[in-house]
Order: structure tokens, then C-alpha cells, then sequence
């Protein structure tokens, strides 16, 4: 499992167009406290593609390409306790629908992740994962709107919304 952290500069309410070459990931978030997830929410990493490419072709570290000031985009969150195999997301851009995933599709499973994180660092209150990118990533323009939205089965928890500015 890659994990990768994200300084709090880089977390933001607003979607920012960097470069050409940034593309999004839609994931659903969860929200820790006492170490367990107590929320979902809907976020976008945001990751300089080009940058990234250099780095892993010389084995470095990704942070430049990950963590930079606004790279995660985050949504609203809302309590959540229920189970985490009927989660799904969606994101949609300019209407159209880019990204779907279930819990079923994801690689790492909600408490595999948390299992995996606290085997060298403790999470704390307030700490966010987010759980990794479902087929569709992609660029976007200026003016692109973003819609993204987390369900409980059928039922929708909760929806996000951004215009690139």
C-alpha cells in the first residue's frame, strides 16, 4: 500500500487550476477520531502529473507532486457508522459522470487502511484518509464544475460541489 501525507496547506475548500498537467482523483474520505472512522465525506487529490512521473522514475518521494498547497479538495463531512460494503461514490464533471466506485472496487478496504497507517504512525483527532482513485482520473479546465457525492447503499450521505477558479 502507497500512502503518502498531506501537509494542512494543502487542504482547502476551493478548487484551484495549477497546471495543465494537474489531474484530479475523486475518493471517498473518512474522518478519524479515537482512531476510528466517525465520518465520510467526498475529496479530491490533486496531483502535478508530470512532476510525479519524474519522481518515481527516480525512485523519490512524491510530495511535491501530491502534497502542494491546495491539492486536497474537501467536501463536507457526515457522521457515519454503518457498514462500509455498501459505500459508493461518484464524481461528475460539467454533468457528466467521470468516476464510480463501490466498496467492492476498492483496493485497500477502510479497515485494512487503518490497520496498515497505525503499524508506524498514530492517527489522531480530526485526521483524514483518503482511500484512493477509482478509473477516470483526468485533467480539468477553468470554469469545470464538480459535483461529488457519497452514497449508504442507495441513499445519498452527502454531496460536494466545486467550479475550478
Amino acid at each position: 500500500m502507497v500512502i503518502f501525507n498531506k501537509t494542512n496547506s494543502a487542504i482547502s475548500s476551493t478548487l484551484n487550476y495549477f497546471k495543465e498537467d494537474t489531474r484530479f482523483e475523486g475518493e471517498i474520505c473518512f474522518l478519524i477520531e479515537t482512531q476510528q472512522i466517525i465520518g465520510v465525506g467526498f475529496g479530491l487529490d490533486l496531483t502535478h502529473a508530470k512532476i510525479q512521473n519524474h519522481l518515481k522514475s527516480k525512485g523519490l518521494p512524491w510530495e511535491r507532486a501530491k502534497s502542494f498547497d491546495g491539492s486536497a479538495v474537501l467536501g463536507d463531512f457526515v457522521p457515519f457508522d454503518g457498514e462500509f460494503q455498501k459505500l459508493s461514490m461518484k464524481l461528475y464533471i460539467n454533468n457528466k459522470l467521470i468516476q464510480f466506485a463501490t466498496h467492492e472496487l476498492m483496493m485497500y478496504k477502510p479497515e485494512i487502511m487503518i490497520e496498515e497507517i497505525q503499524s508506524f504512525m498514530c492517527l489522531e483527532d480530526g485526521d483524514i484518509i483518503m482511500s484512493g482513485t477509482p478509473k477516470g482520473v483526468g485533467t480539468y479546465d477553468l470554469g469545470d464544475s464538480f459535483k461529488g457525492q457519497i452514497f449508504n447503499a442507495n441513499e445519498l450521505l452527502v454531496e460536494s460541489s466545486w467550479v475550478v477558479a
